[in-house]
Formats: structure tokens, sequence, C-alpha cells
């Protein structure tokens, strides 16, 4: 059984206009980079130097990683990651 993962709407350009799309369990940077093989583009968007780019945040199963074990957290078959872009602005 896949995992599914969350496309943020910014980079379903990537993934070729899909808001959901599956990959095999695995540790959360394996996952990034299987995605990247199928659609080109997708790791540096996510990733710099094998890191999770600071202005994003991943979850699995609404656990946010950094508070698991980062890049290196287990994905298991049937969970959800979710991909969330950090916003900023405003006014106060």
């Amino acid at each position: 059984m896949p995992v599914k993962v969350l496309i943020p709407t910014p980079l379903q350009k990537i993934t070729e206009g899909k808001d959901t799309v599956e990959a095999q369990p695995g540790r959360v940077i394996d996952i990034i980079n299987e995605l990247d093989k199928k659609y080109p583009g997708f790791a540096e968007r996510i990733c710099q130097d094998g890191k999770i780019r600071r202005f994003i945040n991943i979850y699995v199963n609404e656990e946010d990683i950094r508070f698991l074990d980062g890049e290196e957290t287990l994905v298991k078959e049937g969970d959800e990651l979710s991909i969330v872009p950090a916003i900023a602005g405003g006014k106060i």
C-alpha cells in the first residue's frame, strides 16, 4: 500500500496539476527523491543539501517531522505525508 502525499498549490505545477500523489513507504528524504524522479525539479523545491528547507513544513499523519526524526522519519504504508510551505507576510 502506498503513501499518500498531499501537494501544496505552488508545487502542483511540477506534479502535473495533481494535489495528491503516491509514493513507496520509506524515509521522508527517500520519498522526496522518489517523487523527484517522477516529477523533475520536485526535490530542489523542498530540499537543499539533503535537508528540508527551513520554510517547508512536512507532516506525517499530522505530526511535524521536526519533532520526530526530521528527514529520516519513517513513513509507513497507508500513512499520509503533507507538504506545507510556510506563509509569511501581512500587516500588523
